[in-house]
């Protein structure tokens, strides 16, 4: 929708973690979309564990918001793939946090239907 190119930072992170040595963009693009769907996974569990300590609504939404956002951009700084969130650019800060904002607000509201 925006034109920007797909992330490639989910890759990134997967490489570090994993030791793998990518070749290309297409390599990188492929590790990246394998490392969004088991981010994603991971954290609608962390959803999951927010519902079962007793949050709902705004409140556990906003919970696994933090949670989500603060714990990526600690990883990101530790392996070295980004600064600190204050330091990047709008252009970078905006889509990082609206798609996890958007996606902790619909995983609550599936969560919250749901149980």
């Amino acid at each position: 929708m925006t034109g920007r190119r797909p992330s490639l930072v989910p890759g990134h992170v997967a490489s570090k973690l994993l030791r793998l040595e990518p070749e290309g963009d297409d390599a990188m693009s492929r590790i990246s979309i394998r490392m969004h769907w088991a981010h994603g996974m991971t954290m609608g569990a962390i959803r999951g564990l927010i519902g079962q300590g007793g949050l709902q609504g705004g409140h556990a939404a906003a919970t696994h918001f933090a949670l989500m956002w603060s714990g990526d951009t600690m990883l990101y700084k530790a392996l070295g793939i980004a600064s600190w969130p204050w330091q990047w650019s709008l252009e970078e800060l905006a889509p990082d946090v609206l798609h996890k904002g958007i996606y902790a607000a619909v995983t609550s509201a599936a969560y919250d239907r749901l149980t």
